[in-house]
């Protein structure tokens, strides 16, 4: 048996409330939990005379950050 709920005027089921309350409920739950997306972080320009130079200077700025990520 279902009892009716008059919300705004109209009827409403007590099932449509439960389904609604608990949707909403889930709902708040996953967005809650999903976090926020991650913000990539910017660097400077490098300002190399030569393409070799910019090379260097990337290969080394990744290995670098290569020994970090390996020491934490």
């Amino acid at each position: 048996m279902v009892n009716y709920y008059n919300i705004a005027g109209r009827k409403i089921g007590s099932h449509h409330l439960a389904m609604g309350i608990l949707g909403g409920l889930f709902g708040g739950i996953y967005l809650a939990s999903s976090g926020g997306s991650k913000k990539q972080v910017q660097t400077p320009p490098i300002n190399a005379g030569s393409k070799d130079e910019e090379k260097f200077i990337q290969d080394f700025l990744k290995s670098v950050e290569g020994e970090q990520k390996a020491q934490h």
